[in-house]
């Protein structure tokens, strides 16, 4: 999965550029600027979409204090069942309730509002990735802390 990971975290070059651009397509250029936001704006979401589970998977996102130490396996195993609980209804619930929205955007190729740029679709379909990565690494901290030796 690391592959995919740093290629997702490539992804922070072109949307600090586009971002960049945009100020000065709108004051000096006086054009392109909202096409140029269109882009930064699916760039991010599939950036963010990945970044939440890579940062859990990293143990750099915000999260409660761990206690100090390595835990013994039962605390492990306790924390992960307690975080996939309450992640992994929550993930289901909402890949369940957005899944119409997402199919309806991919097949009509949904476009920005503004723009009339197509492109929005690639937006919904990063929401849905984000909720089965963070449900995906939810379900695999679970198994690890249970196969894990104490």
């Amino acid at each position: 999965m690391a592959g995919p990971i740093l290629a997702a975290a490539l992804l922070v070059v072109p949307l600090a550029f586009l971002l960049f651009v945009q100020w000065p397509l709108r004051e000096w250029v006086q054009a392109g600027s909202r096409q140029t936001n269109d882009a930064a704006q699916i760039l991010f979401a599939v950036y963010v979409a990945v970044a939440i589970t890579a940062a859990s998977r990293a143990g750099t996102h915000l999260a409660a204090l761990k206690p100090a130490g390595e835990p013994r396996r039962r605390g492990r195993l306790w924390r992960a069942t307690l975080l996939l609980a309450c992640v992994g209804p929550w993930a289901l619930f909402m890949l369940w309730a957005a899944t119409a929205p997402i199919v309806n955007s991919v097949v009509g190729l949904e476009r920005f509002t503004e723009t009339r740029l197509p492109g929005y679709f690639v937006i919904k379909l990063a929401l849905g990735l984000m909720l089965w990565l963070v449900l995906q690494e939810a379900v695999v901290g679970w198994l690890r802390a249970w196969r894990r030796k104490p």
